[in-house]
């Protein structure tokens, strides 16, 4: 990864502190929507961001653009403290729970890139599918212990940036992500301009859970099983969080790309296949009875 990357900083950011809420703790219970996730692997994403040759030079993002991005990542944090914190899982618990504390941070990195394909990475075009890996963080897990947010922005010189977010799967889910994405980008855009920016309702998260029922107790049903699954449900003592990893490595010879659908495509697609399918196939059925037959 060296020899890709050079990582210029790692350190931890916290909630804004310009609010009272970052110094109590907060906790929340997983529900049976979460540990059904619990063993999953990470989920890793990333974000590119084109710029111009002289806001893409390393002078100008680490004096600009990572602050910036760290000021706005503290203030969105406020608003979604659960994802500052970890998953925790006490001795005394019979299931995990979301915890922050105050002191609690996310680790955040800055890289730099050594290599030139940005616009290969962020295009259509084929690639190999590892040249993604060193973009994107690790989160850190332990038995009883685990982060649920891991950042890294990786410059790189004379084309753009990227995001790359790793998140715990039992806790992020894939609305809270695209919010959170939303609300950091809302803030971010207010952060030079507005005193004490805020979010609007729609992106202000809910953390009420008292709307989940759970008669059935899906909740432990989905826990004991992962338990099972680890062989770690007829001895307590060895409950872990630790999460699973791919068993294998993406082979070298593994590639990615993206397909572009147009409303022609779509429309040639329809008038092809209207012979043989329903009428009321929508634009995904449509594509993906195209990839399957193909």
């Amino acid at each position: 990864m060296s020899s890709i990357v050079k990582i210029l900083e790692t350190n931890g950011v916290a909630p804004s502190t310009e609010s009272p809420q970052s110094s109590h703790e907060f906790s929340l219970p997983l529900t049976f929507f979460d540990t059904y996730w619990f063993k999953f692997p990470s989920v890793q994403t990333l974000y590119f961001y084109q710029l111009n040759e002289s806001t893409s030079t390393l002078c100008y993002f680490t004096s600009k653009i990572i602050p910036k991005l760290k000021q706005s990542f503290s203030l969105t944090l406020l608003h979604y403290l659960p994802l500052a914190g970890n998953l925790k899982w006490s001795s005394g618990s019979s299931k995990p729970v979301i915890l922050y504390a105050p002191n609690d941070v996310v680790s955040f990195t800055a890289a730099l890139s050594h290599v030139d394909n940005f616009h290969i990475l962020s295009g259509n075009d084929i690639h190999k599918a590892n040249e993604l890996h060193p973009f994107v963080p690790q989160l850190i897990s332990s038995d009883d212990k685990v982060e649920i947010l891991s950042l890294q922005i990786t410059l790189f010189p004379r084309q753009g940036f990227t995001i790359g977010i790793t998140t715990n799967h039992a806790v992020i889910d894939g609305r809270t992500a695209v919010m959170f994405m939303r609300s950091w980008a809302h803030l971010c855009k207010q952060v030079d301009d507005v005193e004490n920016p805020s979010l609007p309702p729609e992106l202000t998260p809910s953390f009420d859970r008292s709307c989940i029922e759970d008669q059935a107790r899906l909740d432990m049903l989905f826990l004991n099983h992962w338990q099972a699954f680890n062989g770690e449900y007829h001895d307590p003592t060895k409950r872990s969080l630790r999460i699973f990893k791919e068993t294998e490595p993406v082979p070298d010879d593994t590639v990615r790309g993206t397909f572009v659908f147009t409303k022609e495509d779509i429309k040639k697609l329809r008038e092809k296949a209207l012979s043989e399918l329903d009428a009321t196939n929508g634009s995904k059925q449509l594509c993906l009875k195209l990839v399957f037959r193909v």
